[in-house]
């Protein structure tokens, strides 16, 4: 009776290398990072592709990419990085923090969703360091995917697959305006009354210019781009400045002299808390802050 041959071990030192790659995609500042040769590298990270039988990157055009197989492993690596670390740490007899907990979400989940659990977090004595990482849902997502972050916090429509998520808040929809602006008489606010208006959004392509373009076209509201740019405090800016109107999620706070007014017609937004499979412990505790009362 034949049996299959055991899986041949994953080369530490040869993980190590490609996770320095894949951080970079690029052969030459990785190499320099490892003081290896560039051959050297390559050899390194074809033998580990060789005895793993999978591609672990590719070339699309000038850029190297990694493909699926090559995501997971550097998740792993990381991974087994930090697990490493504290593991070390714990035969010593070392009462440090560990390895840090890593929280990737965007500039309006931190400054107006997530302050209260950070703030909580830095509190308590026994808690790991914390690294955040500013990026939008799709960077978030990424940085899920990749290892690079153990949670995450971004606004979507769709769950992806392959990762943990829970219901965080469900965000509504208001217009931002100066409070003598004919429309801050009104309680609410429909579509059509935009008619004309010059709004403040974000670039093209960003998924809330386009779910509000969308609604706008579908209502037969003309309205035209007064300011383009990133972020809810600089909606909020150009707006007291005078140059226009802003359509922004609810929990953003506003300065005096400006008023929101909720617009029925428009869907609400809603955040998830999202993690990667095989939290740590200490991601977990600041899961359970971020979530009171979750079974997370």
């Amino acid at each position: 009776m034949l049996m299959n041959a055991p899986a041949e071990p994953i080369d530490s030192e040869a993980l190590a290398a490609f996770v320095c790659f894949a951080e970079r995609l690029n052969f030459t500042h990785a190499a320099k990072a490892l003081h290896l040769s560039q051959p050297a590298l390559h050899a390194k990270i074809r033998k580990l592709g060789a005895g793993l039988g999978v591609e672990l990157y590719r070339r699309e055009g000038r850029r190297l990419v990694l493909t699926s197989q090559g995501e997971a492993l550097l998740r792993f690596g990381r991974e087994l990085d930090g697990r490493t670390r504290e593991f070390r740490a714990e035969l010593r007899g070392e009462d440090g923090p560990g390895a840090p907990v890593v929280l990737a979400a965007g500039q309006g989940s931190f400054l107006y969703l997530l302050g209260d659990a950070l703030r909580r977090h830095a509190r308590r004595r026994d808690a790991a360091p914390l690294r955040l990482l500013t990026r939008d849902r799709d960077g978030t997502l990424a940085a899920l995917r990749s290892g690079e972050a153990a949670l995450g916090v971004a606004a979507l429509e769709v769950l992806p697959e392959g990762l943990d998520a829970w219901a965080l808040r469900e965000v509504s929809q208001v217009l931002v305006m100066p409070s003598r602006h004919p429309l801050a008489r009104r309680r609410t606010i429909r579509l059509e009354q935009l008619e004309g208006e010059g709004l403040i959004v974000a670039p093209a392509g960003r998924p809330h210019r386009e779910t509000l373009a969308r609604a706008l076209l579908s209502a037969g509201v003309r309205w035209e781009v007064a300011v383009e740019t990133h972020g809810w405090p600089a909606m909020v800016h150009f707006v007291r400045l005078g140059l226009g109107l802003a359509v922004v999620n609810d929990f953003v706070e506003l300065p005096r002299g400006l008023v929101a007014r909720p617009i029925r017609a428009l869907p609400a937004t809603h955040y998830w808390l999202l993690a990667a499979p095989r939290l740590s412990d200490s991601a977990r505790a600041l899961a359970e802050l971020i979530l009171p009362g979750s079974d997370a």
